[in-house]
This record gives C-alpha cells, sequence and structure tokens, in this order.
C-alpha cells in the first residue's frame, strides 16, 4: 500500500458457524449486513449443515476451519477416540486432557486421526479452506499445536490463527479490559509462529478479541480501529442473535457482537481499509 490507512489490513472473523441456528444467522447478518469478512466453521456440531447453507450463499465470507477438541462433538465415532471423549462428546477437562497428550501416545495418535477427520469433512463440503484456529484457543496447546500445522501444511491450507495480542493497544482502547499473562502468551506465540513458518503457514501480526471473548462491543470495537497500527490485524467475534442455545458460552454478549459488526459508525470507520478473508490478507 501507499503508507498511512492502505497499510493497514484487517481480517474481521466470526467464530462457530455452525454450531446453532443463533449463531448461523448472526454471522450471516454481520457479513452481509456488516463488516465481517471471515468465519470459521464447527464440523460437528447440530448447526453446521445450515452453517454450510450460509457459507455457499456468501461467497464473499471467507470460511475456515474452527477445529473442535472440547466442549464440542467428535467427527469420528467416540469409540474410536477414548482418549478424547466421554459420554460421545469431547472432554471438557481440558488441562487434564492437555497433560493426557503430554504422556500418551494413544491419546496423541487419537488427536491426529480426529485433526484429519474434521479437515476431511470440511473439505468434503467443496468450500476452499482460507484458515483453520481452534475453539477455545485449544492449539496454543503444543501437541494440539504440532498436530494441526502438520494436518493444515498437508492439506494445502496457508493460514492459521495464533491468539498474539497486543496487550498496549487492548489496554488504550478499553483500560477496563481484564487482564491476562500477555507476555506469556506473546512470547509463547513468537514460538508457534516460527513453528507455523516451517510448515509455511502464515498468521496475522497480531490479533484483537481474546481478552474481549464474548464482549466485544460496539464501543470497544470503536475504541480500537483508529488505534490499530500499519500490518495484518486480525478482529475475532462470536455474534449470533442471541445466547442461551446448546453450546453458547454462559456470559457471552452474543447479540453485542452481533450490534458491533452491524455499527453504521464501525462500517464508516473502516471505509476504505482493505479487509477479507487470512489468504487475501495475508496474500497467502
Amino acid at each position: 500500500g501507499q503508507g498511512g490507512v492502505s497499510a493497514r489490513r484487517l481480517i474481521l472473523t466470526a467464530d462457530d458457524l455452525g454450531l446453532a441456528p443463533q449463531t448461523n444467522e448472526g454471522i450471516e447478518r454481520a457479513h452481509r449486513e456488516g463488516v465481517l469478512t471471515a468465519a470459521s466453521l464447527m464440523v460437528g456440531e447440530a448447526g453446521f449443515e445450515e452453517g454450510l447453507r450460509v457459507a455457499r450463499a456468501n461467497p464473499g465470507l471467507a470460511v475456515g476451519l474452527h477445529l473442535t477438541l472440547t466442549d464440542g462433538v467428535p467427527v469420528l465415532p467416540a469409540a474410536r477416540i477414548p482418549s478424547l471423549t466421554r459420554n460421545g462428546r469431547f472432554r471438557d477437562d481440558m488441562a487434564a486432557l492437555g497433560l493426557l497428550l503430554a504422556l500418551s501416545r494413544e491419546a496423541r495418535a487419537e488427536l491426529h486421526a480426529e485433526v484429519t477427520a474434521q479437515l476431511a469433512r470440511f473439505a468434503e463440503t467443496g468450500l476452499a479452506c482460507d484458515h483453520v484456529n481452534a475453539h477455545k484457543h485449544y492449539h496454543l496447546h503444543p501437541h494440539i499445536a504440532a498436530a494441526l500445522m502438520q494436518a493444515a501444511a498437508g492439506a494445502g491450507i496457508p493460514c492459521i490463527r495464533l491468539p498474539d495480542e497486543d496487550a498496549a493497544l487492548v489496554r488504550r482502547a478499553d483500560p477496563a479490559s481484564p487482564k491476562l499473562p500477555w507476555w506469556l502468551l506473546s512470547r509463547w506465540c513468537a514460538t508457534l509462529r516460527s513453528r507455523a513458518a516451517n510448515w509455511n503457514l502464515r498468521a496475522p501480526d497480531r490479533v484483537l478479541g481474546y481478552a474481549w471473548s464474548g464482549a466485544f462491543t460496539v464501543a470497544r470495537l470503536r475504541a480500537a480501529i483508529p488505534l490499530l497500527p500499519e500490518g495484518v490485524t486480525e478482529l475475532y467475534f462470536h455474534p449470533a442473535t442471541a445466547g442461551g442455545f446448546a453450546g453458547s458460552a454462559p456470559g457471552y454478549r452474543y447479540a453485542e457482537e452481533l450490534a458491533a459488526l452491524t455499527d453504521p459508525a464501525v462500517r464508516d470507520a473502516l471505509e476504505g481499509t482493505p479487509r477479507g478473508g487470512y489468504r487475501d490478507m495475508l496474500r497467502a
């Protein structure tokens, strides 16, 4: 670009496409009536077919895989991945499962099988896979990161999300933001970034939405936009028409996030700023 505003490139992503009717409708509206440019599809959940309809009806929406390994339904039969599941669903004790993955070769083999199965189900849709990321950022776990990077590279997917958040930007936009162990997160993301590069996977320069997960409000988005630096920033959201659906996170302000993405002042503020999916913005 020619310096200034044009050097900024934005990816505005919604997670949880395919989770429920409320998320599918919210994502479609955020794209059609607002500034949303990308979405991450869950391939094992109840709303998958409807999420697919949304993706196909909106070719301008870049769709990637929202790898799910906790708080969700596996693609493989649960009996084939017993280490990862309880009562037909993924385990929700992320720390204990994370430890098991570190200790058990069987668990890691199951992990690779399920990651491969989710990518295969995505491929069967015929959609181009724009990127990969993971539900609840479970790919921060080294073994999950390794499995996802290897599988994505093997499938020819060029981009991945790393939740490398700019703490100073978050605090400037909203001094009341939750405090996170950012130094640890940024150091680990630097390690993951170099591992991703080994697989020829690109990631945005920074993300916004980790500290504000489930609470990326109109006020926060309006405050953040003028502060965004040059390079590629991914802002990610959880828009839905309402909360309270199966799989919804307690306390998430889904409708407010949809309102942020369709806010007229936000649309005006982003006028002229390049935005799109990961492949387009990262030139991958």
